[in-house]
């Protein structure tokens, strides 16, 4: 049973490598306005667009008006999908005739989603219509990923650019992406999900018989029909997959049989959450005309999330001590074995734990397994890819220009070990880059321990843990780490949708978008501003498995030692209790 697990795994990463190249080719063109396939059904579509925005696509801007620019456009999403959800009853398609959503809910959601986050505190069947699924949060999964995308192209073109003020039109780079990266493959995805089962209609809830009469409690009725909820799901959650945004369409996600039925729509939309952000690794290295570079960050990104999984596959399979007394939890040719807890046989612990790596390796958030019932230390996994500053794949676009800021501090401290000013794809590294390059790092720490600090010494925070001890605690730290790293999972058992989760939560994912965006774009424009410097013998070679050491070595020190400590409270002291009550 266990090659049989190394063989999935295998399989998913050769897939998913094997289309990093053409894709990421592709989407290097798109950006750099060369010809592609589908220009000729596009190219007039993009330019009536500029039109009817006003917008020039020759016309270039600085890095702060690229920012600017930027925050505008996420502030009128935001508050389109704000009204949206405090109007939604008043509004058509809302064939259940689901009520407003509260203030604070409708607050914490139209962060969630303009950030990329998709964080719910919500069950979808039960509080969001039609309408609001579809022109809020769909919509928004397209722009907050195509927006992520285009502050990267801004970044490249800091290393690619020398002597020049500007990096790019933050219009023409966010409709690029939409029109011509986007929209073709999701519309692709949306058909081969619904030719897989995943349910798109726009009907009512459908009622049907029961077998069995079921008891109603706690009144003494008997229930003869059971509602199953439907709507236009395919839709969303081709986007969902793709843009690694991940909120369900219903409340158990993608553990839900009609957003993900069958193992191969399951393989498919797995592979969907980590395709773009690997090819734009390709995109990167074509675009600055050295895809060794690119190859070098994918390298480390596979390493860090083979490593991870391979911890998690290991803790899973192992099961649960406490049970080994008791329960068979070895695997066979009748089961898995293993920790089954919180998990659908239908895709057994390999699949799960993949996912869950997965998921939390990128910004996606989706889950097709509870993580809150993974033992300590697997559970712990997705919750440090997480803390390492969602790099390891990331979102698309902020999980690569994340990782190039990782990059900087690498031929940082390499310069500093050799008494050398830093370069990296030619372009000095200066204090400026270094001050901004430690905001990056520093921001999404220090909202994930000051939230968590704040939630376990206020009575509004401790209200929301259905877990005592250390794994309360654990649950607290998942969701402020999820919050500022844009991830949007959760450790199920945290009663979140409260006054003070959604609006402290909310606000910490505006830092953790947003607090990393502007610094981002401000070494994108003073990169660009900078000469380029030749290579000679004692530049620090990054497109070598040193430098990928090296790199590796910056991430997990600088998560270690942010996080460990706080680790130490929770899933690391939760596995030690676990072994002494065995």
């Amino acid at each position: 049973m266990f090659i049989n697990n190394y063989i999935q795994i295998s399989l998913y990463l050769i897939t998913l490598l094997l289309f990093a190249k053409p894709l990421g080719v592709y989407m290097a063109n798109v950006y750099e306005n060369r010809p592609v396939l589908i220009n000729r059904f596009l190219a007039s579509i993009e330019l009536a667009l500029y039109r009817l925005s006003g917008v020039k696509p020759e016309q270039e801007m600085t890095w702060k008006a690229y920012a600017a620019a930027l925050l505008w456009f996420n502030l009128l999403g935001g508050l389109a999908i704000f009204g949206l959800q405090i109007l939604q009853s008043y509004l058509p398609l809302n064939p259940q005739q689901l009520g407003n959503v509260s203030f604070d809910s409708a607050f914490n959601t139209a962060v969630s989603f303009i950030t990329n986050t998709n964080w719910q505190g919500y069950s979808g069947e039960v509080t969001m219509s039609y309408l609001t699924q579809m022109l809020g949060l769909t919509v928004q999964n397209f722009v907050s990923a195509a927006t992520g995308m285009a502050v990267l192209v801004a970044m490249i073109r800091g290393f690619q650019r020398k002597n020049t003020a500007t990096i790019g039109n933050f219009w023409v780079d966010l409709t690029r992406g939409l029109l011509y990266i986007l929209l073709p493959l999701s519309l692709v995805f949306s058909f081969v999900l619904v030719g897989q089962g995943v349910v798109q209609t726009f009907k009512p809830y459908v009622q049907i018989p029961l077998v069995e009469q079921a008891q109603v409690s706690p009144q003494p009725e008997q229930a003869n029909t059971q509602i199953i909820a439907v709507g236009p799901a395919a839709s969303q959650i081709a986007i969902k997959q793709l843009g690694t945004n991940g909120g369900g369409f219903f409340n158990a996600n993608s553990a839900h049989p009609f957003e993900n039925p069958t193992p191969l729509s399951n393989f498919l939309e797995l592979l969907a959450i980590l395709l773009i952000p690997s090819a734009l690794c390709h995109s990167f290295g074509t675009m600055i005309n050295d895809t060794r570079q690119g190859w070098a960050i994918l390298t480390t990104m596979t390493l860090v999330l083979v490593g991870g999984l391979l911890v998690t596959l290991h803790y899973e399979q192992a099961g649960n001590p406490l049970l080994s007394a008791g329960v068979d939890q070895a695997p066979s040719l009748t089961q898995s074995g293993g920790n089954m807890e919180g998990k659908e046989t239908r895709f057994g612990i390999v699949n799960s734990v993949l996912w869950a790596t997965a998921t939390t390796a990128a910004s996606n958030g989706s889950v097709n397994a509870m993580h809150d019932s993974f033992m300590p230390l697997s559970g712990m996994v997705p919750m440090c890819l997480i803390q390492l500053g969602e790099v390891i794949f990331g979102g698309v676009g902020s999980g690569l220009y994340g990782m190039l800021v990782f990059a900087i501090i690498a031929v940082f401290v390499a310069g500093l070990m050799i008494g050398r000013t830093p370069e990296y794809l030619g372009k000095k590294i200066e204090a400026f880059e270094i001050k901004m390059a430690a905001i990056v790092i520093l921001i999404p720490a220090f909202f994930i321990l000051m939230g968590t600090a704040l939630a376990v010494l206020t009575d509004a925070g401790k209200a929301g843990i259905a877990n005592p001890g250390a794994h309360g605690f654990s649950e607290i730290l998942y969701a402020f780490s999820s919050a500022a790293g844009n991830n949007g999972s959760a450790f199920a058992g945290l009663s979140a949708n409260t006054p003070f989760y959604n609006i402290v939560l909310g606000i910490i994912m505006l830092f953790g978008r947003y607090g990393i965006i502007i610094p981002v774009l401000a070494i994108a424009g003073s990169l660009a501003a900078k000469k380029s410097v030749p290579i000679t013998v004692g530049t620090l070679p990054t497109h070598t498995p040193l430098f990928v050491l090296l790199l590796i070595a910056t991430i997990l020190l600088v998560g270690a030692l942010t996080f460990v400590p706080a680790l130490a409270l929770g899933p690391i002291v939760e596995h030690l209790q676990l072994i002494n009550l065995h």
